[in-house]
């Protein structure tokens, strides 16, 4: 059992929002599959290409998922739906020459009994949140991401760095689009925050961890990050999906 509340805002200095997301129930085989876009690449074209993102992506995972499948067919199916929002990405910027280049991010949970599977594309995260502290999910397909990992500079460096939304890996600009896939047990009580890069920019790792445990439901903890966000000048569109195991 699972509980899922999302959020989305345009923040305080954007004109759109380009990001998307879709939290969809497959009652059929029991699962839940939650998905967060952020899109990229002209006045429209972030726009479009985040909501083809997510209704491709959620409508392969509808019709294809079972109860029977195990985590690691769960992570196959995930990838596979990527691959088909990439295609369609692609197909959409070459019939018109004003979506040329656009592009989106993704980060993905697909729920199973005691889990979910995780898949991401780009900079958007997902956060693993317990009683004992967050940890990190996933990997930043970005410039700084790299950086840290060379030495070259720290976490919190990165967080305030200039080129810090240089992406690596994007749906649309990528032919291919390589995602990462994982899976990540959940006992009772546990929590998943999939999030755009206008939440991760704006609030700490720790205050994350502190919202979503100290606040009374899901939908409150959200309305906190995003105040907090808010409160922080909002540069960028936010938008987060927040899940507890039952």
């Amino acid at each position: 059992m699972i509980r899922v509340q999302g959020i989305t805002d345009v923040g305080l200095v954007r004109k759109e929002n380009q990001d998307a997301y879709a939290v969809r129930e497959v009652t059929a085989s029991g699962h839940t599959v939650c998905v967060v876009c952020d899109g990229m690449g002209g006045a429209a074209g972030g726009k479009l290409a985040s909501g083809i993102a997510v209704a491709t992506y959620t409508e392969e995972l509808e019709r294809v998922l079972t109860g029977s499948m195990t985590p690691e067919q769960l992570r196959e199916a995930s990838s596979y739906a990527v691959s088909l929002a990439n295609r369609a990405i692609q197909a959409a910027a070459g019939e018109d020459p004003q979506y040329s280049g656009m592009g989106t991010t993704l980060v993905s949970a697909v729920t199973y009994e005691g889990g979910a599977v995780i898949t991401n594309v780009g900079d958007s995260r997902a956060y693993h949140i317990t009683s004992g502290g967050i940890a990190r999910v996933t990997k930043d397909h970005s410039l700084v991401e790299s950086m840290v990992e060379r030495g070259d500079i720290t976490a919190e460096e990165a967080r305030r760095h200039p080129n810090r939304n240089l992406i690596t890996r994007a749906l649309g600009p990528d032919i291919d689009a390589e995602c990462d896939g994982y899976i990540c047990p959940m006992a009772a009580g546990e929590f998943l925050l999939l999030c755009t890069d206008g939440l991760v920019n704006t609030v700490t790792d720790q205050e994350m961890l502190f919202e979503v445990l100290h606040n009374e439901g899901l939908e409150r903890s959200l309305e906190r990050l995003l105040q907090i966000a808010k409160d922080r000048g909002a540069p960028d569109n936010v938008t987060a999906i927040l899940l507890q195991a039952l």
